[in-house]
């Protein structure tokens, strides 16, 4: 699966994730963070599933109905554990993921919207 970790994600957590065998993309390796519209709008225009630990990306695209390609959002995990965590949630809901879905996880807890 194509990834774009936003640049709050953990460094760490592409290696991990790259080694589970996704494409896994960083904002932090681009020149400089062009704010959040954009980050979804070349995730979308890549077909990269974006891994964010940022809620506004829910809002850009509910409320806003901007186009995605699926979002996972991590909430409450340290930094250490958001490598395993997405490659789990990759595992579990990639279907779900690759169809437009809004993931989001939570320690003991997983909800999911899914995609228009």
């Amino acid at each position: 699966m194509k990834l774009l970790l936003d640049s709050c994600i953990w460094g760490g957590a592409i290696t991990e994730i790259s080694a589970a065998g996704h494409d896994v993309a960083s904002v932090t390796n681009w020149k400089e963070d062009p704010g959040d519209e954009e980050v979804l709008a070349s995730a979308h225009r890549e077909s990269r599933v974006l891994v964010t630990l940022d809620k506004d990306f829910g809002e850009l695209t509910i409320v806003h109905a901007l186009p995605h390609s699926g979002i996972v959002r991590l909430d409450g995990f340290s930094a250490k554990q958001q490598g395993p965590i997405c490659v789990r949630l990759l595992r579990d809901y990639g279907e779900e993921l690759l169809a437009g879905a809004l993931v989001t996880a939570q320690p003991g807890r997983v909800r999911i919207r899914e995609g228009s």
